[in-house]
């Protein structure tokens, strides 16, 4: 199974109890709004399919998890630190007037002054702000996404328009 026709929901954090629950982090946003029977777990490089019992969100970016025939803490062990996937088929279609600033990921950041940067490669959530990295002249440029540095954005072709602040790009290429 390619992860290509696949999107990450989150990772298996720890066990919880003695019955083979899990506990996972959720990356994917809005995880109420998806609904599955069956999930994906990456182990050894591939997509391993799992029938789910219960899965239930007590709180942001924290689910529980049971799976079928994993009733046993030792079993529930072997899946911590994995990550968990779901078909992109299940995964709810955005409205344009939905996109925000996350869904840059994978958009080529065309600076005014310097042209064209490269592809977005991550996109970091901090409390402040969001933070894109680019890989620049085998450097990772880190730059903020904010209303005063994004210029402009064509969601057709994929190019977010920049304007850093002047120095930025020397920090990173001295």
């Amino acid at each position: 199974m390619n992860t290509e026709d696949y999107f990450h929901l989150g990772a298996v954090t720890k066990t919880r109890g003695l019955k083979g629950e899990l506990q996972v982090f959720i990356t994917f946003d809005e995880p109420e709004k998806l609904k599955f029977t069956n999930l994906f777990i990456e182990l050894a490089g591939k997509l391993v399919p799992y029938f789910v019992t219960l899965f239930k969100i007590p709180q942001k970016n924290i689910a529980y998890l049971q799976l079928e025939d994993i009733d046993t803490i030792e079993k529930a062990a072997l899946l911590v630190k994995k990550d968990i996937y779901l078909p992109n088929k299940i995964k709810p279609k955005k409205k344009k007037s939905d996109f925000g600033l996350k869904d840059l990921l994978n958009f080529i950041a065309v600076d005014v002054n310097e042209g064209e940067l490269g592809e977005i490669i991550e996109i970091h959530e901090f409390p402040q702000q969001l933070v894109a990295t680019v890989p620049y002249k085998n450097c990772e440029v880190l730059f903020p996404l904010n209303e005063s540095i994004i210029k402009s954005i064509d969601v057709v072709k994929g190019v977010v328009l920049i304007d850093l602040p002047e120095g930025l790009l020397d920090v990173y290429l001295d």
